[in-house]
């Protein structure tokens, strides 16, 4: 393996470090929330500058190669994706770091738990921990076939996310003493949203790097052709149903 190639394959292991860092810092934000463990959730503030000495470095790194090596085609197209996922992870690890302030400011004190049912933001968690474990394997397969379902789900994050102010309004209007914390969830719940946007973000970095393709703007059209995809094999496999003959 040249020399090139072996501090290229260093990035990308970087980023997947930082990656699986990032990604249990999520999971573990999902279950400080959920069972309001204080001490979770200051192991999650207090691991939040690892988060951020991976994405320095990772930036450092990257443009050290660029500036060594002069890459050009998929290689320099990999090395500004990973520039890019670096910055975006460290960003969703500043939405779990937060959750985790939640937790502790709230002293472990959960909200009442068929509020955070009706609102579903336990599955707004796994659905984000799903799009995140599936960009990295996406990415680790430099196969981008999986790029319209994620970014298919984070519909489903705005959806949750557009329906909480529906369940929040009556609840408070009928508890105002809940005001405070209702405003805190609601804030939790943007949180959550955004981390849904960046994980859209980190597919763009996949697809540009793997297909050369530029999908800021065509994001709709790419979710469209995956319903279109699965509308087109529902109709060619179509659900088998006995004969009632």
């Amino acid at each position: 393996m040249r020399h090139a190639e072996h501090e290229l394959q260093s990035l990308k292991d970087e980023v997947s470090q930082m990656w699986k860092l990032v990604l249990s810092q999520l999971e573990k934000s999902k279950q400080a929330f959920m069972e309001g463990d204080i001490e979770l959730a200051r192991e999650i503030a207090s691991r939040e500058k690892r988060v951020d000495a991976f994405e320095l470095k990772i930036d450092s790194d990257c443009e050290n190669y660029i500036v060594l090596y002069s890459p050009v085609a998929i290689d320099l197209r990999l090395v500004l994706s990973l520039i890019k996922i670096s910055i975006t992870l460290e960003r969703i690890g500043d939405f779990a770091e937060s959750i985790a302030r939640h937790v502790i400011e709230d002293d472990g004190n959960k909200p009442e738990a068929q509020v955070v049912e009706e609102l579903q933001i336990e599955k707004m968690f796994d659905t984000l921990i799903g799009m995140l474990s599936d960009s990295f394997v996406a990415l680790e397969a430099e196969n981008t076939r999986l790029s319209g379902k994620i970014m298919a789900k984070d519909d489903e994050i705005d959806t949750i996310y557009s329906n909480s102010f529906d369940i929040l309004t009556p609840y408070l209007q009928k508890n105002p003493e809940h005001i405070r914390n209702g405003l805190k969830i609601a804030l939790l719940m943007r949180k959550l949203e955004r981390i849904g946007d960046h994980c859209n973000n980190i597919v763009e970095e996949i697809v540009f790097y793997v297909d050369a393709k530029v999908l800021k703007h065509s994001v709709h059209r790419l979710n469209q052709n995956f319903q279109d995809e699965q509308n087109f094999q529902n109709s060619v496999h179509p659900v088998n149903s006995e004969n009632s003959d």
